[in-house]
């Protein structure tokens, strides 16, 4: 963060930069960033913060800011926050002129691991999650884990579930050292995380790149990376995003790994590890109580990875391995199998 204004002018120059952010952020980071921009060439457009906040009326909103503050195709866009910043930001500068540069500069685990990498931007609708959105690649991803500090607890944990989802569709030993370190960093005072988060961030920015840079526009590879995100973002989206992202994601790798051992796909136990490593930072497992499985499988009817009207998951042949490779990365699943686990 000390940093960052020269990097940004380094790795994306403009003649402007909007900043966006939400109001949470704003008061701790912005004014570190816009204090490293010459007079006159940053403006700052906050957000108020939360999911219920990443749609087409505050994409308008902010596309219309720019507008008026008279930014052209010579600008670019830092998003500097969590994911929803994040996904939103990216889809203003995807739309805004054909699109602009954007720089995602992540202030959430769950950003630095996940949404800050691989390009993938969206605003949410009420009928789902990121159904309307764009491919737009970051013309470069700044991470500084010293922002973990400020982050609420409830909000670090969350992050993790996306951490626990690297190893368990890519590296068995990376998921292992996930479950050794979690519970310690969870109860270790925030300024002294030091090495140990720092290489899980690391770990998991190599996976996601690595799959991103494989297939960057999901027609393949890149669906591994839906694993627990299936039922998840339904589980999100009939909760009315009163759970966070990383909450709904390990109720659904929990779920969705219980299901692929249940058709015979995955190996013996798989469930059984993945569950134990959610539990071990503390995370979510199960629906709460009162939601009807019918209610979340409606959800999911509208999810982008449905096809041919069966659902499709992204499931593990093993901790460290996918199924699907002869079949598109996923595997189809009717609704009566998936009701009995749901239940």
């Amino acid at each position: 963060m000390d940093r960052v204004g020269e990097l940004i002018h380094r790795l994306a120059p403009a003649h402007r930069y909007a900043l966006v952010t939400d109001s949470n952020v704003q008061s701790l980071y912005a004014g570190k960033v816009e204090s490293q921009f010459e007079k006159g060439t940053l403006e700052v457009l906050t957000i108020p913060p939360g999911e219920s906040n990443k749609t087409r009326e505050t994409w308008s909103r902010l596309t219309d800011q720019l507008l008026a503050k008279g930014f052209g195709r010579d600008s670019a866009v830092i998003a500097l926050g969590g994911g929803v910043v994040g996904d939103l930001a990216g889809f203003v500068a995807a739309t805004f002129m054909r699109g602009i540069p954007i720089v995602q500069v992540p202030t959430t685990l769950v950003s630095m691991v996940d949404a800050a990498i691989g390009g993938k931007t969206a605003v949410d609708t009420p009928a789902g999650k990121n159904l309307v959105g764009a491919f737009h690649s970051p013309a470069t991803v700044l991470i500084d884990p010293h922002l973990l500090a400020t982050l609420p607890l409830r909000e670090l944990r969350a992050g993790f579930a996306e951490v626990v989802k690297y190893g368990v569709i890519a590296d068995g030993a990376y998921l292992r050292e996930v479950a050794d370190s979690v519970p310690k960093l969870l109860s270790a005072p925030r300024d002294l995380m030091g090495d140990s988060m720092v290489s899980l961030i690391v770990r998991s920015v190599e996976i996601k790149a690595d799959v991103v840079s494989r297939d960057e526009r999901e027609e393949g590879l890149r669906k591994i990376l839906n694993f627990g995100h299936t039922i998840g973002h339904a589980v999100e989206l009939v909760s009315g995003f009163s759970l966070l992202h990383g909450e709904a994601v390990a109720i659904g790798m929990a779920l969705e790994s219980r299901l692929a051992e249940r058709i015979g796909l995955a190996k013996t136990g798989t469930a059984g590890t993945v569950t134990a490593t959610l539990q071990a930072a503390g995370l979510p497992i199960a629906l709460p109580p009162g939601f009807e499985p019918d209610a979340v499988i409606e959800a999911m009817r509208s999810d982008k990875k449905g096809r041919l009207g069966k659902t499709r998951f992204a499931l593990p042949l093993r901790i460290g391995a996918m199924a699907g490779a002869d079949s598109g990365w996923t595997v189809s699943v009717g609704d009566d199998q998936l009701r009995e686990v749901l239940a």
